[in-house]
């Protein structure tokens, strides 16, 4: 089993943040634009295509709007883990930013690499996405 835990301070008020994480089907326009290239979503499966050709089925499990807080499990596609959960989770601080925290956990531990490989990637294309500098005025 391999667990992998991200965590990157956001230049955003969390309730931003939030509003991007929580729109699971635009993950490639508000929060990983380049990085994911495609979303889906198909009752609660979001179909997702990354920008290295990977395609992962993501049975949404559970969205906390009071803990900012969405959890998914990758079903299949490009990687076929034996076992796979996540979870995106929104914190605010005293100086209205946001704290995102991702973490996995996956079996067979051969997916690590891979799979850290890519949430390194991700993390650093949402940090640059979601920063208030980065968010146009509405």
């Amino acid at each position: 089993m391999a667990s992998i835990h991200r965590e990157v301070l956001i230049d955003n008020a969390p309730e931003n943040v939030w509003a991007a994480v929580r729109d699971f089907g635009e993950v490639h326009k508000r929060v990983a634009p380049g990085y994911v290239t495609d979303t889906r979503v198909e009752d609660d499966i979001r179909i997702v295509t990354f920008a290295n050709g990977a395609v992962v089925r993501e049975l949404i499990v559970d969205i906390d709007d009071e803990a900012r807080r969405i959890a998914y499990a990758v079903l299949g596609g490009s990687l076929e883990p034996e076992h796979h959960h996540a979870s995106m989770q929104v914190f605010g601080d005293a100086e209205n930013r946001s704290r995102f925290v991702w973490i996995i956990d996956v079996t067979p531990g051969s997916l690590r690499e891979p799979i850290t490989e890519m949430v390194d990637q991700g993390i650093r294309v949402i940090k640059r996405t979601l920063d208030r500098e980065a968010v146009p005025p509405r």
